[in-house]
């Protein structure tokens, strides 16, 4: 299987059936799904020699179009002219793999695309998204030196945008989980430097410190009543600091 694309979930392992049976194939095909669900990996595997072109970037995949037998192109939804790379491709018989988000349709797809398949958003895959936090702990554990142990206890999977924002969410985990005062007090104050300047700025700032202490505080003793006992604070003045921070808690 390849290493790029995790397939544990019933979905994933039907998708990457469909893409080994492709490679077999002399079709065209076009994969969608949203962000991050892991299509352009899919792409690759079934044509690991063709070159990958942006659909943005039309000049250059225009170009690339007169030299190549096949190609690889992502993001469909934002060529500018779907039907010239139609005619090029059928003209030329260029074999395509081309991937789009789920939503995209146009009417020559359906002539240049023999077979369509999507591939569902992590949170419909949730035996995949175990395997993709230990693939990017090593990535994290590789890129960052060390051997430490990923701390899971919690950790919720943030799926907002599938593996990208996962993955980001768990190099960033793993580089603070054992980050010392003095390393997060200079994030802080790089986070800072170049945003003060008016006259309230300690009013305007101060939800950076009480927003994680809040959070932190109901995850770990369960009720207002608790926290504002361990923070010394009267309920009422809590209840007053998680009302003025509604909007990140």
């Amino acid at each position: 299987m390849d290493a790029s694309y995790i397939a544990a979930s019933a979905s994933s392992a039907q998708a990457f059936k469909t893409a080994t049976l492709l490679k077999s194939l002399s079709v065209n095909s076009l994969i969608t799904g949203e962000l991050g669900v892991g299509k352009k990996s899919l792409a690759h595997y079934i044509l690991p020699d063709a070159p990958i072109l942006d659909a943005s970037n039309f000049k250059e995949l225009l170009v690339a179009l007169d030299s190549v037998s096949e190609i690889v192109i992502t993001n469909l939804e934002n060529s500018p002219n779907i039907n010239k790379i139609f005619d090029i491709v059928t003209s030329k018989n260029i074999r395509v793999i081309a991937t789009a988000k789920s939503s995209y349709y146009n009417e020559v797809i359906d002539k240049l695309f023999s077979i369509k398949f999507d591939i569902p958003p992590l949170s419909q895959r949730l035996e995949d998204v175990q395997l993709l936090i230990k693939k990017f702990v090593k990535e994290a554990s590789e890129l960052f030196y060390t051997k430490e142990e990923f701390n899971m206890k919690h950790f919720q999977p943030d799926l907002s945008q599938n593996s990208n924002s996962l993955r980001r969410q768990v190099m960033i985990s793993y580089l603070l989980q054992d980050i010392k005062d003095s390393e997060l007090m200079d994030i802080l104050e790089n986070y800072l430097v170049d945003k003060l300047g008016s006259n309230s700025d300690y009013k305007n700032f101060l939800y950076l410190y009480e927003v994680p202490l809040i959070k932190a505080g109901l995850q770990r003793f369960k009720s207002q009543l608790q926290l504002s006992d361990k923070l010394g604070l009267n309920r009422n003045t809590l209840r007053k600091k998680i009302s003025d921070n509604a909007d990140y808690l």
